[in-house]
């Protein structure tokens, strides 16, 4: 990959928690770089960090030190509003549980198209059946999110976070609530997302997610380790 390829990145990220006015720190000194094409993920044991990195890639959370890019602009150094325009356009971001993710009132459709429109669409949902069909739900774009199954839930979910072509899209544990056949669909979705030009970064404990990955990067105790 070529430096133009690096949708994502950050520089000596730290970040703690207060804890009955005790800093515990939940990040130290991490660094990283996700390309477009690639399936990152971050993975690790339970308090490892992976979600609290993932929530800073995303400009949901700012570090205490450090510093985070998305296509050479470095968020960190923006405003709350700025930061919170460009995670709207460039950035999307799929949390751990489906319903989290979704809108009871909207249908699949609906929702890509909304995506389309909150990246700069015309929110009239071009582009939403290729979307929707490389996801294998284009036959659910007129059902709500109460109608579909969890892993269907999920992977309207990342069509929802990939509509209207973000450079990076975060998925935080996405096959965490979902049984093994459901588990195989999202972790195809996965795949297709890169394969469509986004950078796709992961956190997850899953084998099956880990075995797509195109790098992966171990966190224990806030700090990345290099794998043996």
């Amino acid at each position: 990959m070529t430096p133009a390829d690096h949708a994502l990145s950050c520089s000596r990220v730290s970040h703690s928690y207060p804890v009955d006015d005790a800093p515990v720190r939940a990040l130290a000194d991490v660094s990283l770089t996700a390309s477009r094409g690639a399936v990152t993920v971050l993975a690790g044991p339970s308090g490892s960090g992976k979600s609290t990195l993932l929530r800073i890639l995303g400009c949901l959370d700012r570090p205490d030190e450090g510093s985070v890019e998305v296509e050479g602009v470095v968020t960190t150094a923006l405003s709350t509003r700025r930061r919170r325009a460009l995670r709207r356009a460039r950035i999307g971001y799929v949390f751990q549980d489906p319903a989290d993710n979704l809108l009871g009132y909207l249908t699949v459709a609906e929702h890509v198209a909304l995506g389309a429109r909150l990246r700069g669409g015309d929110g009239t949902g071009g582009g939403s059946a290729a979307v929707l069909e490389a996801l294998g739900v284009a036959d659910r774009a007129g059902h709500r999110p109460a109608q579909l199954s969890g892993g269907e839930q999920q992977r309207v979910a990342l069509a929802f976070a990939a509509a209207g072509e973000p450079p990076v899209l975060l998925a935080d544990e996405p096959s965490a609530q979902l049984d093994r056949a459901a588990t195989g669909l999202v972790v195809g979705a996965l795949r297709e997302l890169a394969a469509r030009g986004h950078a796709v970064v992961v956190t997850t404990h899953d084998p099956e997610v880990l075995a797509v990955a195109d790098e992966v990067i171990d966190l224990v105790d806030g700090e990345r380790r290099e794998r043996a």
